[in-house]
């Protein structure tokens, strides 16, 4: 597996971890009230799944399984600036909420994980072949 795949993966991990462990104490809180800050926890909760774990998932499995040329993945800077531009939003969007920032720190975040869309799709783009030209080369 990719360097980069595998960092995909170990952080939607932590993520995971992160997401799996604030919904279970919002949920514990229903039973046994700890205390209404814990509701505070909602948007991180989904942050981190959502975001964090389902999104960059599918990044380093589409990084790890996507058609290689010659064994190339060709330019991978754009699939890196993806990784840190993922992580770096969903921690302002996160951080944001906590500490009640300003909106524009959640907007600014919501535009790295745009960003970081983008750019991944910038490196995937090349690899995905049409499927015209995957017909014409299995027929030759």
């Amino acid at each position: 597996m990719p360097r980069l795949s595998v960092w995909f993966v170990r952080a939607a991990l932590v993520y995971l971890a992160l997401g799996f462990t604030f919904g279970a104490l919002m949920l514990a809180n229903k039973g046994v009230s700890f205390g209404p800050w814990l509701w505070r926890l909602l948007p991180a909760h989904i942050e981190f799944l959502l975001f964090g774990w389902t999104l960059q998932l599918a990044f380093g499995v589409a990084f790890w399984i996507l058609p290689r040329w010659r064994t190339q993945r060709g330019n991978e800077k754009p699939a890196w600036a993806a990784f840190f531009l993922l992580n770096v939003g969903v921690w302002m969007v996160v951080l944001a909420g906590w500490l009640n920032w300003e909106a524009g720190w959640l907007t600014l975040g919501r535009v790295a994980e745009a960003t970081a869309v983008a750019a991944f799709a910038i490196h995937a783009w090349p690899r995905v072949k049409p499927l015209m030209e995957i017909n014409a080369t299995s027929s030759e």
